[in-house]
């Protein structure tokens, strides 16, 4: 291990429902991101990091504190449909910690934390409300502006300088300047709204795929055999359950453009970075809160599924001073869950002794140490949305991805054989073993970490006595 003499500086940048394949240093979609994929390059690549809940608000409360968010009853996004709880100010929350070792914690744009209280409430000093001020902007200089495609997206007639991206990342780079001038360390969290729907891509980067260019998802020949019923009813949700490639083309191409709009602001946001001289001194990390469907398995948005489309995450680290370039990771993270320990750590910082995290110290792995154990499995949930409520638990391993649909047929994928989970073989008499097996280790995960559900004889029974179809 490197030994670390000096507290760094952090930035984090949080995209919004960007899938794994949709950069273009995975090699994967045909995606144009010359700055991340440079960002990439100079630091480590996470091949397999995962979000453990697929929803923007549970997902972004559990980053403050680092637990599930079943354990504190943040279940679904607050903003739509049921009431639910949420994250409180009295929660720990790292940045206080940070805050505590020296730090001064920037925060600019989505939160989706708390519906009443904001950052300052959670330990960040400077505060700036993008959305807010982003609306008032519009409302100013654009007042007679609409759009009219709703959530599938559309062309944005603004010039590209007054468009959300490229106003988040300004905002971000004026923090800097802020922090900066402060002579602390500090610590500053971007969080960007795109590539969440409506997409809406602006100049150069609306023109920039050609939809007959755009290839199918490898999930898109779905046929929904053996599966839950939802699914099949997220289409007629939607109204696309006659949609071809043809419709789903110039969404996926409007998607592809906005990321590469977003690339375009991030890597303003990295050139002011270095302009400012703190580039070598700061840890910088780039993931998503969660991916997006966008037409995988003929599905939209994010909801009601467990597929890698959603789970699956891109993360990068870059820190000069300490971290090798070109390096990559491809053990098993939670990029939400995993973080902050490794952060308080890097920055000699620490939780209360009667804090427990969900997640691990990335440490190790950054710094090229072996650790003597590690995650063999990830663990994902997901407990419903505006559509309705709906409970599902996933444990995904090198070969197998299972999920508990509690209220439904489970599924189970041979990630090997299906990478694209079109076959559903959970109840193929070969499977047993592997069931009985991914029964239990998920249920163990789940008693550990505090979720409810299986916390009663009925649910207990369902995983280690096969009482489940």
């Amino acid at each position: 291990m490197r030994t670390v003499v000096q507290k760094p500086n952090v930035l984090l940048i949080i995209a919004d429902q960007l899938r794994y394949d949709c950069l273009g240093f995975s090699g994967m979609a045909p995606v144009r991101t010359p700055c991340l994929d440079r960002l990439a390059s100079e630091g480590m690549w996470f091949g397999r990091a995962f979000n453990h809940i697929p929803v923007c608000g549970p997902a972004r409360q559990s980053l403050v504190c680092g637990q599930r968010p079943e354990t504190f009853g943040g279940l679904w996004n607050y903003s739509l449909g049921l009431k639910v709880g949420s994250l409180q100010p009295e929660a720990y929350s790292w940045a206080r910690s940070l805050k505590e070792a020296g730090y001064r914690n920037g925060y600019i744009g989505k939160w989706d934390v708390n519906p009443s209280a904001d950052p300052t409430l959670f330990g960040y000093d400077e505060y700036v409300d993008s959305d807010k001020q982003y609306n008032a902007f519009i409302r100013e200089n654009y007042p007679d502006l609409q759009y009219m495609n709703g959530a599938f997206g559309e062309t944005d007639p603004l010039p590209l300088q007054d468009t959300r991206t490229h106003q988040t990342a300004r905002l971000a780079a004026e923090m800097l300047q802020t922090l900066h001038e402060a002579g602390s360390p500090w610590h500053l969290r971007v969080n960007f709204h795109e590539p969440h729907l409506p997409c809406r891509p602006a100049g150069e980067f609306a023109a920039m795929y050609r939809p007959e260019e755009v290839p199918e998802w490898g999930s898109f020949r779905e046929t929904f055999a053996g599966k839950p019923y939802i699914q099949r009813q997220q289409l007629l949700n939607w109204g696309i359950e006659n949609y071809t490639w043809k419709e789903w083309a110039p969404i996926v191409a409007r998607y592809f453009g906005i990321i590469s709009q977003l690339d375009d602001a991030v890597g303003r946001l990295l050139q002011r970075l270095e302009e400012l001289g703190m580039a070598e001194d700061t840890l910088v990390v780039f993931t998503s809160d969660h991916g997006d469907l966008c037409g995988g398995h003929r599905m939209f948005d994010k909801h009601y599924i467990l597929y890698e489309d959603v789970v699956k995450v891109p993360m990068i680290v870059r820190w000069p001073t300490a971290i090798p370039e070109g390096t990559r990771c491809d053990r098993f993270v939670y990029n939400l869950l995993d973080l902050p320990p490794t952060l308080l750590e890097l920055c000699g910082a620490a939780a209360p002794e009667n804090h427990r995290f969900h997640g691990e110290s990335l440490v190790p792995l950054l710094f090229g140490d072996s650790p003597r154990s590690w995650r063999e499995e990830v663990v994902a949930t997901y407990n419903g949305q505006q559509f309705g409520l709906y409970t599902q638990r996933m444990i995904r391993t090198d070969r197998w991805k299972y999920i508990w649909n509690h209220t439904d047929v489970d599924e189970l994928y041979d990630l090997e054989a299906d990478p694209h989970e079109l076959h559903n073989v959970a109840g193929h008499p070969l499977s047993r073993e592997v069931l009985q097996d991914l029964r239990r280790r998920l249920y163990e995960i789940l008693l550990r970490d505090g979720d409810g559900l299986v916390r009663n004889s009925w649910m207990k029974a369902q995983l280690l006595e096969g009482r489940k179809l």
